[in-house]
């Protein structure tokens, strides 16, 4: 996720051979309450649209996931977590979380590539209340951007443009230490914003060409077959794992709904699934400065740098935190 005496109530309605886009959805009166307030806001909509779209590209099968990862009830029956997942041919996995309850929505989707590939992970979290909306929408680069060019220049050079293109419309959302900038491109949408249709329009439309980028960059990529660089790719893969599952602000909405038991459950399996199977470092193997007294985790961490409190990326994508 990306925002900040029970037990898993999962169903599966996915066979292995076909994916289907029915969802899991609150009771009508439930619904319809929370989406008066929040003019009919449906994230199943980008859902559709991103799994739609990937089958024009690739052929998606169910994840082994899916059958255990399907829908769960909040542990107040007030609820529900709405779960999809797949693979393909370039595709580790491709996950799509949804909660609906009476006072928010949030949508937590991203695709994940296979190691043979250096391509950035897609990424879009939302989160969404009445009155207020908080955003991440990115190409999350698996190697360094900031002070390697190469990687950056691949892939993120010719989509400058398609960022400044949304920045217009949504502002920076505040401050992001310089150890979380790490993990996000030039063209990140960071951004909170006051709910309105307009807005979730061209959010809408900002998730669209997102991915429709993505998909063209996955389409064009090459395998890789040197050994050393599969490893790299694995190691990235893994290293923003392992950040995601410590330092993802959601795990406070998750525990709140379904107790800490489950939320970890989910958080590692689920919406980081492998970092528990695609590396042995721990998180404090690659974050060092975050390990306090006896072993224990500071989570707030020490990190050495600034926050940045406005966009670090020129108009040409030059990071300008240095």
């Amino acid at each position: 996720m990306g925002f900040g005496g029970s037990s898993f109530c999962f169903s599966s309605s996915s066979s292995s051979s076909s994916f289907s886009l029915q969802h899991t959805v609150l009771p009508l009166k439930r619904r319809n309450c929370f989406l008066q307030t929040c003019f009919s806001v449906s994230y199943h909509k980008f859902v559709d649209f991103a799994l739609e779209e990937t089958n024009l590209h690739t052929s998606l099968l169910p994840s082994p996931l899916q059958e255990k990862y399907n829908s769960l009830n909040s542990t107040d029956g007030k609820g529900t977590l709405s779960m999809l997942s797949f693979e393909a041919a370039k595709i580790r996995l491709l996950r799509s979380l949804i909660i609906e309850t009476e006072k928010m929505q949030v949508l937590d989707f991203a695709v994940f590539p296979k190691a043979e590939y250096d391509v950035p992970i897609f990424c879009a979290n939302i989160f969404t209340s009445a009155k207020t909306n908080i955003v991440v929408l990115d190409l999350n680069p698996l190697h360094d951007i900031i002070n390697q060019d190469d990687y950056k220049e691949k892939y993120f050079k010719s989509l400058i443009p398609l960022g400044l293109k949304y920045a217009e419309h949504f502002p920076w959302g505040g401050k992001l230490t310089s150890e979380s900038i790490k993990f996000f491109s030039p063209i990140v949408i960071w951004t909170r914003f006051t709910s309105s249709p307009q807005k979730y329009d061209i959010l809408y439309s900002a998730f669209r060409d997102y991915y429709k980028v993505w998909l063209e960059l996955i389409d064009a990529a090459v395998e890789e077959t040197d050994e050393y660089q599969i490893s790299r790719n694995l190691e990235a893969q893994h290293r923003y794992l392992a950040w995601r599952t410590e330092k993802d602000p959601g795990q406070a909405v998750l525990k709140k709904l379904i107790g800490d038991t489950l939320a970890k459950d989910l958080l590692r399996s689920f919406l980081f699934n492998g970092v528990d199977e695609l590396g042995s470092k721990t998180f404090d193997d690659y974050f060092p400065h975050y390990h306090g007294e006896e072993g224990s985790l500071n989570k707030k961490g020490g990190v050495v740098g600034k926050s940045f409190e406005n966009r670090p990326w020129d108009a040409r994508g030059n990071f300008l935190g240095q």
